[in-house]
């Protein structure tokens, strides 16, 4: 299974959107559907 693929099921699971995912972690939300697509990865932030 691929990252992407993960990070998809993991957020479904969850019963989030890509809006709140990133909310929390303080990235777009395309930045989201890039890396469920394995487009890129997503670079987050500390701090």
């Amino acid at each position: 299974m691929k990252l992407g693929n993960s990070l998809f099921h993991a957020r479904k699971k969850c019963g989030l959107s890509q809006e709140a995912v990133a909310e929390k972690l303080g990235v777009s939300r395309q930045t989201i559907s890039k890396g469920e697509t394995d487009e890129t990865l997503p670079i987050m932030r500390h701090g």
